[in-house]
């Protein structure tokens, strides 16, 4: 099969630091190329990928301080060479959520569409004007069935087990870990308060976009005082797995319905259980009392503290291995692309059958009228 994967330029391909959906994206590429997939990677030019690499730019867009409306120029140019080039595949993979759609509309090539990011009013207008497009959702909570889109699958993002190490034992003396941009969404002030509450080290690591730096420097940088409170500020993927891999406990705390939540995986993959408020994906990806806890507010979170003894580093390692491997991500947008190709070759049979129907009668008419 012949697919394009289409990337933001944001982020490089894997990720160095930050980058979920830059994750998501290479792990399912590189198992596609290893299974004999003909696979064109649409990504930044520092990417790094077993397929076919067509760049959008030379480098990530993020390390080089792009703005938003600068960004949104790169993204276009990269879609109309995605879409100009669609004839040399049978499917084309967006995983830039609104992007892609007004350019579906000049594609014979059926096109899938993986929501990585939430809806926000803009985002539901312009999804509502391409009700029929090819939707995959990374939670079953992601889903907007109000909105009347067309849903293929719900696909789970994956975590490559391997590139974990499994801790039998958090790190003494213990600590908790948050890891997340430094956004109100995300609630890294609510870790704080967490850790101050219950009187637990806490260690924290992320980025700070520069749409959220007022509120890093507000809410986050004055409880930051290098003893109880630590940041360490965007780390690099193994600073990041040693982080959650050695502490007790990975806090959660988000305020908006998280669509998915790597963080969480990617915790439970190294035993480290998770401590989440039960908002968005978090129900479907963590086990209450199993892989962590899930909670309604901040005192169900400190009441969490207190039974982390419950839970077995073990079990939640093997709930990743079980519910959010590789193997099982790239076995589900494969059956998505044969349903969106078949239903693209039933369709056009269809039509083809239609106008095989009508042609006699149509020379019948002529007939006629020439006997006439």
């Amino acid at each position: 099969m012949r697919i394009a994967q289409v990337t933001p330029l944001w982020e490089q391909v894997p990720p160095l630091a930050y980058g979920g959906t830059e994750m998501v994206v290479s792990l399912l590429t590189e198992e596609l190329v290893r299974r004999g997939h003909q696979v064109t990677l649409f990504a930044s030019g520092d990417s790094q990928t077993l397929a076919l690499l067509e760049p959008g730019c030379d480098r990530a867009l993020r390390c080089l301080g792009v703005l938003p409306l600068a960004y949104a120029g790169y993204e276009q140019r990269q879609l109309g060479h995605v879409f100009d080039h669609a004839r040399d595949f049978d499917i084309i993979h967006s995983h830039m959520d609104a992007a892609a759609l007004a350019h579906t509309h000049r594609s014979r090539t059926p096109v899938v569409h993986t929501l990585h990011g939430s809806f926000s009013a803009a985002s539901e207008q312009t999804f509502g004007q391409y009700r029929r497009q090819n939707l995959v959702s990374v939670s079953n909570s992601q889903q907007r069935p109000e909105l009347g889109l067309n849903y293929v699958a719900t696909v789970y993002n994956a975590i490559a087990l391997e590139q974990f190490n499994f801790y039998p034992q958090s790190q003494d003396p213990p600590y908790l870990a948050f890891l997340g941009r430094m956004s109100a969404e995300k609630g890294p002030h609510l870790a704080i308060e967490i850790a101050k509450r219950t009187g637990w080290p806490l260690k924290m690591a992320g980025k700070v976009d520069f749409e959220n730096q007022e509120f890093f420097d507000r809410e986050v940088a004055p409880h930051i005082d290098g003893e109880q409170i630590i940041y360490l500020g965007e780390v690099s993927q193994s600073l990041k797995k040693a982080l959650i891999g050695h502490a007790t406990a990975t806090l959660f705390p988000i305020t908006w319905p998280e669509p998915f939540g790597l963080v969480m995986a990617e915790s439970m993959a190294s035993g480290t259980p998770v401590i989440a408020m039960a908002l968005g994906a978090a129900p479907e990806v963590v086990v209450h009392g199993k892989t962590g806890f899930l909670c309604r507010d901040l005192e169900d979170c400190m009441a969490a503290v207190g039974h982390l003894y419950q839970i077995s580093r073990q079990a939640c390692r093997d709930h990743v291995a079980v519910n959010f491997s590789v193997g099982q991500m790239v076995d589900g947008y494969e059956a998505v692309y044969r349903e969106v190709i078949d239903q693209r070759d039933w369709a056009a049979s269809e039509t083809r059958d239609r106008i095989i129907d009508v042609r006699p009668d149509v020379r019948s008419r002529h007939l006629n009228l020439s006997a006439t």
